[in-house]
């Protein structure tokens, strides 16, 4: 893929961030949300804690998930990390489509069951559905630790890569990213 000019990688950098940042307090609100339908003795509480947790099930986590996987795929390909250079970006991308397909598959469907439950008044508390948040966020902050931090160095193909460069591109390009 053709490399991404500074001001479209600056601004698919502010999308992705902010749509995963929304992504992570989305998942901090479903596990608050969670928490609360799964200890509160009052069923009054848990079906309109089960009843939000629908609102956002239904209107933000695919469109937020799809939207921080599909900008993450966008930078790692238009920029010079790449999808498959370096282990911390292909370690995020796959903790990202793992998560969105749990998301779509999982998280979702126990939220509309339990949602369908407290409706009918007969709502039985899940800790599948207070693990699964709480899962999501530790994953969410390993992600942001190694989009920070960077660990780990090139993979296999990362490194091929730079083997093939002649040594003045390497050396032009190291200069560049300092």
């Amino acid at each position: 893929m053709q490399q991404l000019s500074r001001p479209a990688r600056r601004a698919f950098l502010v999308v992705h961030v902010a749509v995963s940042v929304g992504w992570f307090g989305l998942t901090l609100g479903l596990l608050t949300l969670s928490i609360t339908g799964y200890t509160t003795r009052s069923p009054e509480m848990a079906e309109i804690a089960y009843r939000a947790m629908k609102i956002f099930g239904d209107w933000l986590v695919i469109p937020i998930a799809l939207a921080s996987l599909l900008s993450g795929l966008v930078l790692s390909l238009g920029t010079r990390w790449g999808l498959a250079r370096h282990r911390w970006v292909h370690t995020k991308f796959w903790l990202t489509v793992v998560t969105v397909l749990l998301s779509v598959f999982s998280l979702r469907p126990g939220i509309n069951r339990l949602a369908a439950e407290a409706a009918a008044g007969t709502p039985v508390p899940d800790i599948n559905l207070v693990v699964a948040p709480s899962v999501a966020t530790a994953t969410y902050l390993f992600i942001t630790a190694i989009s920070v931090l960077k660990p780990w160095g090139l993979t296999e193909r990362g490194s091929r890569l730079r083997d093939s460069q002649p040594a003045g591109a390497r050396d032009v390009r190291a200069v560049r990213s300092s």
